[in-house]
């Protein structure tokens, strides 16, 4: 693999991202071995990283292409001893520092869609699975779990997803160093993190927003077989889409979100 671990390893040693990080040449899936180690007690800010997983994990269940030698995989235990209630922007909080690294390589083509996917020019790049597991109404930990496609042509892609994903080399036309991919990641979840914790959370929100760019749009939400539209009035303060719709505003929490086109 072209990402120096040990170097990595060297380089976050007094931060809390990455302060533990451990590789993989494949797994399973990150996520799921991140939650062993937390439920082992291993310590806030170990990551563990893949080359490639044979069973890669997105949101509502659904596959992740996770092919060797191309992508990062990676999964961060969090622990921030707070209310469970307050854990809904830790997602947020993910988005915005991968939307942060994906602009440094394609500045001003990153969007977020609500709640946890990163593209570029309305194609995904980037995955996000955050699994939470609590004590009592407090978090015991947070898994979170993201994948960025770095360095996969067009034809490494399943024929289905050639037209809806990309990857960092297809957007910059050149290969990447995957290891500046991960340190630039590394330190944005660290900011991030850092932010969340001494509560700028509406700062959190603002930022999301400004890369969404779908207040006053009108959407639908799909979840299951069921759909719900409205103009998007903004989040709440636990995170939530903001829909305003025939019955007033309501508050959703799950679906993927589509602008609706006239």
């Amino acid at each position: 693999m072209d990402v120096n671990i040990e170097e990595l390893r060297r380089f976050f040693l007094t931060k809390t991202i990455g302060r533990r990080i451990e590789f993989h040449e494949e797994i399973g899936s990150t996520n799921s071995e991140a939650l062993r180690l937390a439920l082992e007690g291993t310590p806030e800010g170990t990551v563990i990283i893949a080359d490639a997983q044979s069973d890669g994990r997105g949101r509502l269940d659904r596959v992740w292409e996770s092919p060797p030698s191309r992508n990062l995989y990676f999964s961060v235990v969090l622990r921030p001893g707070i209310a469970a209630v307050s854990a809904s922007l830790v997602p947020l909080m993910t988005g915005v520092a991968v939307a942060d690294v994906v602009s440094q390589y394609c500045p001003g083509r990153v969007r977020l869609k609500w709640p946890n996917d990163v593209l570029v020019d309305g194609r995904k790049i980037c995955g996000m699975l955050t699994e939470m597991r609590t004590r009592g109404d407090r978090v015991a930990f947070i898994i979170v779990g993201i994948g960025v496609n770095v360095n996969m042509a067009r034809l490494d892609f399943p024929r289905e997803l050639r037209e809806t994903a990309t990857s960092l080399q297809i957007e910059t036309a050149c290969e990447l160093d995957r290891f500046d991919v991960a340190a630039r990641l590394f330190e944005a979840l660290e900011r991030g993190y850092r932010i969340f914790l001494g509560g700028g959370e509406a700062a959190i929100r603002e930022t999301w927003l400004r890369y969404a760019d779908i207040v006053g749009k009108r959407v639908e939400v799909v979840f299951g077989k069921a759909v719900q539209r409205g103009i998007v009035t903004g989040l709440d303060a636990s995170g939530a889409l903001l829909l305003e719709g025939e019955a007033g505003v309501q508050q959703v929490l799950a679906g993927d979100v589509y602008i609706e086109r006239l």
